[in-house]
């Protein structure tokens, strides 16, 4: 389950303060947190990751959203290595590609986790539009306030959907 991460919003249809549920996503990072010697304690050399996010854990999440009046948008993540926000070509690029929402964690955790043979669920919170895509630049504080607005129905899904699991 990812805590609380900054998300960048793609899509014209989210708004800040939307709860995303993760389907799949895109590793654009250049890296990959199984490089170097496998140690097969943990897992696999290649692990699939053709259900990198369970779908039952993902329907759960729908449905203790559901009970606790929340609306999940859903939709694919792109990790890119940071620590800066995207440039507006990049969103377009990240649009094009199938991209809902970008940011520079999750990623690496969830293919570690795989690898561990773990089940996974994630969710982001959007908290800007990405770069281009609306009036103005980005702003590390706009980011923060909405992060703080949402916080209470993201940790209290978090909380339930947890003790669901």
């Amino acid at each position: 389950v990812e805590a609380f991460r900054f998300q960048s919003g793609i899509p014209d249809g989210f708004v800040a303060g939307d709860l995303m549920l993760i389907e799949d996503h895109l590793n654009l990072s250049g890296d990959n947190p199984l490089l170097g010697p496998n140690d097969a304690r943990f897992g696999p050399r290649f692990p699939d990751m053709s259900d990198a996010y369970s779908a039952r854990l993902r329907e759960l999440a729908v449905q203790v959203a559901g009970e606790r009046g929340l609306t999940l948008r859903r939709g694919v993540y792109a990790g890119l290595l940071g620590p800066s926000y995207e440039t507006p070509a990049e969103i377009r690029m990240l649009h094009a590609l199938g991209a809902d929402a970008v940011g520079m964690s999750t990623v690496p955790e969830v293919i570690a986790l795989r690898h561990m043979g773990a089940r996974c669920v994630a969710l982001s919170c959007i908290t800007n539009k990405g770069a281009g895509l609306s009036e103005g630049l980005l702003s590390h504080t706009e980011v923060q306030e909405v992060a703080d607005r949402t916080r209470a129905s993201f940790v209290g899904l978090l909380t339930r959907l947890v003790a669901g699991c």
